[in-house]
């Protein structure tokens, strides 16, 4: 589907499987990076990528980078993490894991990007909820993907989300200092590498997957709708 509509793939072999990056650059627009699946009990992001390809709603002018499967050992065995036990996503300063070498080895090979938005699922939350890294206070997206979300589900209004204070219903900005942060994730290292603002975007899993599905796809959505005017 996605070669059908113009975009460029990249495979990795890794041990049966293949890794697989997708990338549609040379446009006018801002750099959008979409990911899913780095955690493999989390299929809602993979399903909402997957039909965002498939039905090429994107302006024409933006320029996309999609990882669509992170992991797929741990999406087959539906464990969170690979087949080796690591959690991906805590992988990105100093890789252990091949797929987390073998991504940092591709995205070096691209632009930086303007916004990362990485898909996942809370088992745990009480809604849908997103982080959000913006260091240099540039215009946030965070309010227009909430407010697009809060039409398919309800937002996470806790004091206390995943640990962390929230700064609004449903918004968590965590600490951007190196030094506190010694396992990296994927968003983290994007931010490092080029990437100013990234929002991690988290479905509650409680809910029935077709509606994580339609919440993390509005929040893509709302993202590129606002982001392509403030990039």
């Amino acid at each position: 589907m996605a070669q059908g509509h113009g975009f460029t793939e990249h495979a990795a072999s890794l041990g049966g499987h293949e890794l697989v990056f997708l990338s549609r650059l040379g446009r006018t627009g801002p750099r959008f990076y979409l990911s899913a699946g780095i955690h493999g009990d989390e299929p809602a992001g993979l399903l909402a990528l997957h039909d965002l390809i498939r039905d090429d709603a994107w302006p024409d002018h933006l320029n996309l980078g999609i990882c669509p499967c992170l992991n797929p050992q741990g999406f087959e065995r539906g464990t969170r993490e690979n087949a080796s036990g690591h959690d991906l996503n805590r992988d990105y300063r100093t890789p252990r894991s091949t797929e987390v070498r073998l991504h940092r080895e591709w995205l070096a090979t691209q632009p930086a990007w303007d916004v990362s938005i990485c898909l996942h699922e809370d088992w745990e939350s009480h809604g849908f909820y997103l982080y959000e890294l913006n260091p240099h206070d540039l215009p946030s997206l965070a309010g227009p993907i909430l407010e697009s979300v809060r039409k398919v589900c309800p937002i996470d209004a806790s004091p206390w989300i995943d640990g962390r204070q929230a700064a609004a219903p449903g918004l968590i900005r965590p600490t951007v200092d190196p030094a506190q942060r010694p396992d990296w994730p994927e968003s983290f290292w994007l931010l490092q590498n080029g990437c100013p603002r990234g929002y991690t975007l988290e479905a509650p899993s409680d809910w029935p997957l077709p509606v994580r599905v339609q919440a993390l796809q509005a929040a893509v959505q709302a993202a590129v709708g606002h982001g392509i005017h403030h990039s």
